[in-house]
């Protein structure tokens, strides 16, 4: 009945306002200010005392209970999980409940509504976590970025404490790369492609908590090389093997811009053969066999012969044997014998040398004497002179005073780039007096100046020539030389009373290796192109890049000879670009690459037929003599080395040795005669000028031999030589002859082997032994062993013949020296064109320059081989 009397009259009182804190994770809530709630009815039991607390909100997680009813005292807390990640803050409205007017709660009063405003507290319970696992970048080497890229990573955690990256780090020690807070990545040095091509480190990163990521990241830095413009895909060595023909040299090259905006590009291919002998690979025949092939005129001197013993006036001058060149160092000349070279040249001549020259030591550089005719005593005038002079070739001829009294053309001037750059040049002085014309690599100069003089007085006085220096012979206290020539010279010729035609010159100087190009159709559009007279300068131009690539791929190197010089010829590509609309373009490295030529397959040249036979004296002594070759056969074979597999046998390589017979040509064949000369009063050698008739041959006869030279075929050489006849009309003194055949090919390159050939004189008294031997000689045995020379000829007429050989009387090594006497004697009479028994016919022959065929009938040498005995 008491607490029925109590009054419940006020309402309970808190803040109007609550600020909260709860770490994630837990469940209580830290509030600024407490939460208490008062109540004026206290200290009336029920009236004053508080019975709730109540949260008005949809789906708070959170609940507030009483602590203690009389204080007031309460507090907050979470009811389910708080995440923040899930939610950050939360705002609601609370109310505090007094316990009413007595026990059952009846007629309880609330207070009024106060904000409470919660914020949850992160706690680092996330690490970081990169977007890409594996970054990729690509620089350019040589260059220093500020950013190669960046690398990103991100957390979860809630709070911009746990939520923010605040530092990454390369964990890969030792390389050139640093990253900062941001995560883009530089690097610290230049880089390189060759010494590098790939990067890869590894990164990780720490959030403001500094809680490391869970996974690091990989990143790769590929290194690309500079774009430099030039060409691609080229080999610096192309190589070559005889009879290749035409090969391509840059079969797979491509031209790279780098992105230049190309308008044009201008190619120049140059073909440098300085390293072979006369500058590039010509054919090494001897100066008198080239000059009849190129159809020259005859008479031509050559000035610088190899050594013999009539041509002895070079033998103290530096040679390379192999191709006939001398050099000179400054210190050496060489007097031409009297006789060799005509007094009077007459107003028409020629002049022809190969040179090889530098620029002269000294500011003040003397004159450097090639050829020189001067006063051999007394005095010191130059008739006529061709020498250096300070990188000018001058040109000297003085006039002799009864033939015109009057200032005469006497000195003529050219100055070339070719005179002094260390390179061969072939130089032809034409003279039809007072013209002077110079031919150099058979380009053709006028002189640039011309200076006059008065003629020459006559005089008694004799003249010297000589090569390589002049002769002082008058006006010094001892004659000397002087003036001495410093390069190399070759193939010095003066042609007295004729002048050669640009034809001629042409062939003479012409290379027989060059550049070429294959598919002239397929070059592609807008290509213009253009070669030197010698093939060894290409130059290319076009719009199209696509095109220039095109083109310079069917750009090859060919070398015609069939035996070519071997070693290296060097290639040059220099390449000009304009772009467009631009001042500056980009810049081509030269090409520098090479051409190796190998050594060709040497043949062998084998002479064979039949190598002894016996005649009656009456055959010898006739009007026709006798046949002293009638079988001659010349052939030539290489060997080859021919590889196979052998699979059964772990792929061992098998080598075998192939012959093959070749066709090439010859340059000589000598008839030697072996032993005591022939004696012009009863015997000779003879051969009918019509045999050299049609073929590139001329002959040469004397009491040592016969010689037939000229670049032929070996079919042409066997035909002239079957008809080589041989005459003693003295024959009953004499028992028999010996003769020895030599044939060549290049100058002596090749040497067929030494073919003898005995020849015995059959007296009355022998008569029919002779004829039982010509019986034998005809029969089908002997014809058969003309097919297979190989030891099958010597075999049949040593059973043939069986008593012959008793019949030579002499010693192996007298006969040796004889031959060589003879050779010697033979090579004297080719050069001065000396006749024999029948010299009025034997004299130079006209040449044909005709095309050779090379054409070898089996049959029509059979043929020959079965006429020939008998025609004897």
């Amino acid at each position: 009945c008491f607490f029925s009397f109590l009054v419940n009259k006020h309402k309970p009182w808190i803040e109007t306002s609550y600020h909260g804190i709860i770490t994630e994770n837990n469940d209580t809530v830290i509030l600024d200010p407490p939460l208490v709630a008062l109540d004026k009815d206290a200290p009336v039991p029920f009236a004053g005392e508080i019975c709730a607390f109540k949260i008005h909100g949809q789906e708070m997680p959170f609940e507030a209970v009483v602590l203690n009813k009389t204080s007031g005292e309460g507090r907050l807390q979470a009811g389910s999980a708080i995440d923040c990640e899930l939610q950050k803050e939360y705002t609601f409205i609370i109310q505090a409940y007094d316990c009413g007017s007595g026990p059952g709660g009846t007629n309880w009063k609330k207070s009024h509504k106060a904000v409470v405003h919660i914020q949850v507290k992160d706690v680092n319970e996330f690490s970081p976590a990169f977007k890409e696992s594996v970054y990729k970048a690509s620089v350019t080497e040589g260059k220093i970025y500020d950013s190669i890229l960046q690398v990103e990573a991100t957390d979860e955690d809630c709070s911009p404490q746990y939520s923010q990256i605040c530092n990454y780090e390369i964990v890969t020690t030792a390389v050139p790369f640093a990253i900062d807070r941001n995560g883009n990545i530089r690097n610290t040095e230049k880089l390189s492609y060759d010494k590098q091509h790939q990067y890869e480190i590894m990164v990780t990163a720490f959030d403001c908590g500094q809680k490391r990521a869970a996974e690091d990241a990989l990143v790769r830095v590929n290194v690309k090389p500079v774009c430099k413009p030039g060409w691609q895909d080229w080999s610096k060595r192309v190589e070559y093997r005889p009879g290749s023909g035409s090969i391509p040299l840059f079969p797979s090259i491509q031209l790279e811009p780098c992105d230049g905006a190309v308008s044009s590009v201008r190619c120049t291919i140059e073909l440098q053969s300085s390293s072979t002998a006369k500058g590039c690979d010509h054919e090494t025949y001897s100066e008198k066999s080239l000059q009849k092939l190129c159809g020259a005129s005859s008479g031509a001197i050559d000035l610088l012969p190899s050594p013999s013993t009539t041509t002895n006036w070079t033998a103290g001058l530096l040679m390379d044997s192999n191709d006939i060149i001398f050099k000179f160092d400054g210190k050496q000349g060489a007097k031409i014998p009297d006789g060799i070279v005509p007094k009077n040249l007459t107003d028409q001549f020629t002049i022809t040398l190969w040179m090889k020259h530098g620029p002269s030591p000294g500011l003040r550089a003397e004159k450097e004497t090639i050829l020189c005719n001067s006063d051999k005593t007394e005095m010191n005038r130059h008739h006529y002179a061709l020498y250096v002079h300070n990188c000018r070739l001058v040109f000297l001829l003085r006039k002799d005073f009864d033939q015109a009294d009057t200032f005469r053309p006497a000195e003529f001037h050219w100055k070339l780039d070719q005179i002094c750059d260390k390179e061969w040049h072939y130089y032809v002085v034409n003279v039809e007096f007072p013209v002077v014309t110079l031919y150099t690599d058979g380009t053709t100069y006028e002189p640039y100046l011309v200076t006059n003089d008065w003629p020459i007085h006559p005089s008694h006085i004799a003249m010297q020539l000589t090569v390589g220096a002049c002769w002082q012979g008058g006006e010094v206290t001892k004659p000397r030389f002087a003036q001495y020539f410093h390069g190399s010279l070759a193939s010095l010729t003066i042609r007295p009373g004729k002048i050669e035609s640009q034809k001629v010159i042409s062939c003479l100087q012409a290379c027989k290796e060059g550049l070429d190009i294959n598919s002239l159709e397929s070059l592609g559009q807008g290509i213009k192109y253009h070669f030197n007279p010698s093939q060894s300068v290409l130059v290319m131009e076009g719009d199209d890049i696509k095109n220039i690539n095109q083109a310079l791929r069917k750009v090859s190197y060919i070398n015609s000879r069939q035996f070519p010089t071997a070693g290296i010829r060097h290639l040059k590509v220099s390449s000009k670009v304009q772009c467009f609309g631009e001042d500056v373009c980009i810049s081509i490295p030269d090409i520098d690459a090479y051409v190796m030529v190998f050594q060709a397959d040497e043949p062998k040249i084998t002479i064979t037929g039949m190598d002894h036979f016996a005649r009656p004296a009456a055959q010898f002594e006739s009007e026709r003599g006798v046949i002293l070759l009638p079988d001659i056969r010349i052939v030539s074979t290489v060997t080859k080395m021919e590889h196979s597999v052998d699979f059964r046998e772990h792929d061992r390589v098998n080598k075998q040795l192939v012959v093959e017979e070749m066709l090439h040509n010859l340059d000589f064949c000598d008839v030697l005669v072996i032993g005591a000369e022939l004696d012009p009063e009863q015997e000779c050698l003879e051969l009918d000028n019509g045999e050299l008739q049609g073929k590139h041959l001329d002959a040469t006869n004397s009491t040592a031999g016969y010689s037939i030279y000229g670049v032929d075929s070996m079919f042409s050489y066997e035909q002239v030589l079957r008809q080589l006849r041989y005459r003693n009309w003295g024959a009953s003194a004499t028992a028999g002859r010996k003769f020895r055949v030599k044939c060549s090919e290049l100058n002596g390159r090749y040497t067929s082997n030494e073919f003898n050939l005995e020849v015995n004189i059959l007296h009355s008294s022998n008569s029919n032994f002779m004829d039982h031997v010509n019986h034998m000689i005809v029969q089908p045995q002997f014809l058969q062993s003309v097919q297979h020379p190989e030891g099958s000829v010597s075999a049949v007429h040593s059973s043939v013949v069986p008593g012959v050989a008793a019949l030579v009387v002499g010693c192996a090594s007298v006969l040796v020296l004889a031959a060589a006497l003879a050779v010697l004697r033979l090579r004297s009479a080719r050069r001065r064109g000396a006749a024999g028994c029948q010299g009025a016919r034997d004299g130079d022959m006209d040449w044909d320059d005709s095309a050779l065929t090379i054409t070898v009938n089996p049959m029509e040498v059979l043929s020959q081989a079965q006429r020939g005995p008998a025609q004897s």
